[in-house]
């Protein structure tokens, strides 16, 4: 299959899983949600790795324990504010990881003593911001501020898991054990908070749901790990916001999530400017293979 035929089906599995997130947040905790995703995709990756004959012992452990933690934050972060925010607002809020990294760049280029700063950079960092006070408004209308916030959030600490993802790229770790390690970070910490929050009981429908979002979100991010692996970074990061387009309609269709002007220009605005700073990035820095994918 072609890179680019990946990338559309995984953005489209992408906000899929989205749907199956908001619909067992009726009946699960964030943290549940998040255990029961990270144990199906361990047990997935873990399966892989092995036929593959990927070895899962790492040299750089702590590597992975920080990428975990704020890979995991991100994502508990992410289904939170699926949970209690209209669909295409949540996973456009979460998209703004490429605006982030490159605040993150310009802000490491003032801190090293640059002598001058990529305007075209802060151009797209201030687009993407006003994306963002637009998509907010009318969650502060509707008393949801906290749960856009938490939106925010998910997206810089998914913008600091995507540069530590690099790093491990750097050291030579194989992106099934990068994914192993994430989903089993993933596991243990939705314990953990499992066990504050309280487990609920499963019925038929709730396991679906659960089960759905394990293997939505793997089988995703093993399409997206190929598409980056075989395809153009570039347009691979491009493709990858159709996830916001596919989790527009089916918010519409699902959910009757409300249509408003301003979080479509919100939307608007996070896609271009995430795009942007996707190529400048491209251009300033040696490119990876590594996907910008889930947390």
């Amino acid at each position: 299959m072609q890179a680019a035929l990946l990338m559309i089906v995984a953005a489209f599995l992408f906000a899929t899983m989205g749907v199956a997130v908001k619909l067992a947040s009726a009946l699960y905790g964030t943290g549940e949600i998040v255990f029961y995703r990270g144990l199906i995709g361990t047990l997935m990756i873990a399966a892989i790795s092995r036929w593959r004959g990927v070895p899962l012992r790492t040299p750089v452990p702590a590597m992975h324990f920080w990428r975990s933690t704020s890979g995991v934050a991100a994502l508990m972060l992410w289904f939170y504010a699926i949970g209690n925010l209209p669909l295409a607002t949540a996973v456009t809020l979460n998209y703004m990881s490429s605006v982030w990294m490159a605040l993150f760049l310009l802000g490491g280029a003032v801190l090293l003593g640059a002598s001058r700063v990529d305007w075209r950079l802060l151009l797209a960092v201030m687009v993407g911001f006003a994306g963002v006070a637009l998509i907010l408004r009318p969650t502060m209308a509707q008393n949801q501020l906290w749960h856009g916030m938490a939106g925010v959030l998910s997206g810089m600490l998914a913008a600091m898991a995507y540069l530590q993802v690099t790093a491990l790229g750097r050291a030579g770790e194989p992106e099934l054990r990068v994914v192993l390690y994430f989903s089993l970070g993933s596991a243990i910490a939705g314990a953990v908070t499992a066990v504050f929050e309280g487990f609920h009981a499963h019925s038929w429908r709730g396991a679906m749901l659960l089960l759905a979002t394990g293997l939505l979100a793997t089988v995703a991010q093993l399409m997206m790990t190929r598409a980056y692996s075989i395809g153009r970074p570039l347009v691979n990061a491009s493709l990858q916001y159709l996830g916001i387009v596919f989790s527009f309609f089916l918010g519409v269709w699902i959910f009757g999530d409300p249509v408003t002007w301003m979080a479509l220009a919100g939307m608007a605005l996070i896609v271009a400017a995430g795009i942007g700073a996707s190529r400048l990035r491209s251009q300033a820095a040696p490119q990876s293979n590594r996907p910008t994918s889930e947390s």
